[in-house]
């Protein structure tokens, strides 16, 4: 079996662990062969007091790609996007996967349309015209948070069904086999969080209850994206698996996170970053602690 090949486009940080440094680490664990083109280039998380570098404009994201397919690199099974600065950048990427499938017919796009959280929005507003409008059409696989997925459809998520209705919403757009409301206050739980996942353009949905853990996570999103990119791959007949595992390898590097620094009284944002060089063993074979359920519609 070959092995599978990925463009991974994301944000980079030198120290801790978002975008492609979340991303990266649990695919290669899993076999997977990844090319990084880093969206921005920062010091650290913006959950610090200081962050500086660099967002990578259209032109830069061009160089990079055209020097690819001119040396004939260009042809992969995925390409997957997150964490992207610029709308001229976000614009450029539509055409380049649109490019990449003319290499590949088969490449399959995740994407995960990094907006905000927690209703507020940490990327330009003008973003979410272009993801509506270039991004959300072309993608295999959508992998919104609940605010994201709202402000893509404009349709608040008060309930498990209006989040069905997001899913519907967002397949009805383009091509998307699948999306998965990655996190969300839906169930009227407040000790835990829903997250839903839609495939076969609806015809199966899957449902997965989490306990709450009690504190806020940076990069959380990105190791959600790469799980399940790792087991659509591994069981891409089965939901209920795909579902299962990526809502436990998620939650097994938070769990192991908040282990590390419950006991402080003001942990700071280096105390907060992701424990995900020591969860190695739990990304590679997740502990059961959730389920995943089918939804009869």
């Amino acid at each position: 079996m070959s092995t599978p090949r990925i463009l991974s486009i994301q944000s980079h940080v030198v120290c801790g662990y978002v975008g492609n440094k979340s991303s990266v680490f649990p695919l290669h664990l899993h076999g997977f062969q990844v090319d990084a083109i880093n969206s921005v280039q920062l010091s650290n998380h913006t959950g610090y007091k200081h962050v500086k570098g660099q967002i990578l404009k259209k032109e830069d994201v061009t160089v990079l790609y055209d020097t690819l397919k001119e040396n004939n690199l260009n042809c992969y099974d995925y390409v997957t996007t997150g964490y992207v600065g610029d709308p001229s950048f976000l614009e450029t990427l539509a055409k380049t996967v649109t490019d990449l499938r003319e290499k590949n017919p088969n490449i399959k796009y995740v994407c995960d349309p990094v907006m905000g959280d927690d209703g507020q929005f940490y990327v330009p507003e003008e973003l979410l015209a272009v993801y509506q409008k270039s991004i959300v059409p072309i993608a295999d696989v959508l992998l919104p948070n609940q605010f994201e997925a709202e402000k893509l459809s404009g349709i608040p998520i008060k309930c498990e069904e209006d989040g069905w209705k997001v899913c519907d919403w967002l397949h009805a757009q383009g091509k998307a086999e699948t999306v998965a409301i990655t996190s969300g206050e839906i169930g009227g739980n407040p000790d835990q969080i829903v997250s839903l996942g839609s495939f076969e353009r609806g015809k199966t949905r899957v449902k997965v209850c989490i306990p709450k853990i009690p504190s806020s996570f940076t990069g959380s999103g990105d190791v959600f994206a790469a799980s399940f990119l790792i087991w659509s791959h591994k069981y891409p007949t089965s939901p209920l698996t795909i579902m299962t595992n990526t809502v436990n390898t998620t939650y097994a590097v938070l769990s192991r996170t908040y282990e590390s620094f419950k006991h402080l009284e003001n942990p700071t944002a280096w105390d907060k970053e992701l424990k995900l060089i020591q969860s190695k063993k739990d990304l590679e074979d997740p502990p059961e602690v959730v389920k995943a359920v089918l939804v009869q519609q």
